[in-house]
């Protein structure tokens, strides 16, 4: 049977594509979009962006080598561009957000942190925290633990009570998948939260949630305050965060 490429994602992206191609290709400005904060990142972008990947300049694709068939693909379209990230499909009409899988919600995840970190700060440099774990039983997954379970539209505005932010929140809804969700903080220099759920299975019989949160611009007090409340919030509903890798 003959694969079909179906994109994971499909974004629009208000840049020209030597810019977002460029934010695929120099290692300095991968790191300000992909993962997070991390002892490991350099040497994970090291790895998946330049020792494992086979750029095409020309065409604008990048294809990652050993057993990973995914690949990123810019198309230019006059000042924009898009950015898909594609991998071979089964049969035609899989929607790849449906069905949960760590590595593609991982890349749609990234793939919004990129457009965010280049329409709204111009790749310019972030500090971000991360989280993770599992609830106890018969308790709430992020979306709903957070409180944003029932966010408006994307686009609109939202001011919300949330997690560990109890005097609220405010910014607009950046995306919203089957599994994942993000919203901009104003409060955080115009940061970005994102976080993703995943259902409860064999391996993780109460599902799990990461939380990324990048921030913009904040002194090292309020980073460190910030880091505070949400961690002592975290580890309360979720476990203290044992993860610290984006691989």
């Amino acid at each position: 049977m003959t694969a079909i490429d179906i994109p994971l994602i499909s974004l629009p992206i208000a840049a020209r594509a030597e810019v977002v191609w460029d934010a695929l290709r120099d290692p300095d400005k991968i790191l300000r979009w992909f993962g997070w904060d991390a002892e490991t990142l350099a040497d994970e972008v090291e790895y998946i962006f330049v020792a494992h990947a086979d750029a095409d300049d020309a065409a604008r694709v990048l294809r990652f080598e050993g057993g990973v068939e995914d690949r990123f693909e810019v198309e230019a379209r006059g000042q924009q561009s898009i950015l898909r990230i594609v991998r071979p499909a089964p049969e035609a009409g899989v929607d790849w957000d449906a069905a949960y899988d760590d590595m593609i919600q991982g890349w749609i995840a990234f793939a919004q942190q990129l457009k965010f970190a280049i329409e709204h700060h111009g790749l310019a440099p972030r500090r971000t925290l991360y989280f993770s774990g599992s609830p106890a039983e018969g308790d709430p997954l992020g979306a709903a633990a957070l409180g944003l379970d029932d966010l408006p539209l994307v686009g609109q505005r939202y001011n919300e009570p949330v997690g560990p932010e109890e005097d609220g929140l405010t910014g607009h809804v950046w995306h919203k998948g089957a599994h994942q969700f993000g919203v901009t903080v104003d409060q955080w220099g115009n940061g970005l939260l994102l976080v993703i759920d995943r259902p409860a299975n064999a391996r993780w019989p109460t599902g799990g949630t990461q939380a990324t949160l990048t921030t913009y611009g904040l002194d090292d007090a309020e980073f460190e305050d910030l880091e505070a409340r949400w961690r002592d919030w975290w580890d309360e509903h979720f476990g203290p965060t044992a993860r610290t890798t984006c691989d």
